[in-house]
């Protein structure tokens, strides 16, 4: 195993929750808490990636991102980790199958807010990340429905859980999906940066 990879027991049932965590904040920390009960994990691997290819500026430096998300995440069942750059990975499918062959005894879930689902069907071969590992999709502020009706959600709707089952999603084999709804966190990375840098203009001026 290469070095400063995470720990992990035979056995284990651990989500993966990927980001540029530029910065993370509690509405990461909310649904990390919430699928660690409601999917019965063991474990939350956040992964700090080197950047998002869907979007167009690139983040913050990587140790700022991973100190940060050390800080809010406060508990020793969500771990932060930047197992992209030790791969030498981009995209999704690519990190799922290294991990799945360097970790074979671990049931891993990929976690995503709804308003990813919306983008799903955009991601680099989302349908064989679909086809390698559950997928536990959290209600976001203003995308629940949207999710529900997106591109990839019809073309998964055969292999959907409902919600009551979300506690067996780690130990279905896949294709399985499951939406859970959840009391809202409004925060995300763009309005904390959006926030700072106006802070930081009146300071300014």
């Amino acid at each position: 195993m290469k070095a400063g990879l995470p720990i992990a027991t035979s056995g284990m049932k651990i989500g993966l929750l990927g980001g540029s965590f530029d910065p993370a904040h509690d509405g990461h920390l909310h649904i990390s808490h919430e699928a660690l009960r409601r999917f019965r994990l063991d474990r939350i691997w956040w992964l700090v990636t080197p950047g998002n290819p869907l979007k167009s500026h690139g983040p913050a430096p990587m140790d700022a991102r991973l100190s940060g998300a050390r800080r809010i995440a406060g508990s020793s069942r969500i771990v932060v980790t930047d197992i992209e750059s030790r791969l030498g990975t981009r995209m999704t499918a690519d990190t799922i199958g290294h991990l799945q062959r360097i970790y074979p005894k671990i049931s891993f879930v990929w976690l995503m807010g709804s308003d990813n689902l919306c983008q799903f069907h955009r991601w680099d071969r989302w349908r064989d990340i679909a086809d390698r590992v559950p997928i536990g999709v959290l209600a976001r502020p203003g995308t629940r429905n949207a999710a529900r009706h997106s591109r990839s959600a019809q073309l998964m709707r055969a292999w959907r859980l409902p919600e009551i089952d979300a506690p067996l999603l780690a130990t279905c084999h896949a294709p399985a999906w499951v939406l859970i709804n959840l009391p809202m966190s409004s925060q995300s990375s763009t309005a904390i940066r959006n926030a700072k840098a106006a802070a930081s203009a009146r300071s300014i001026s």
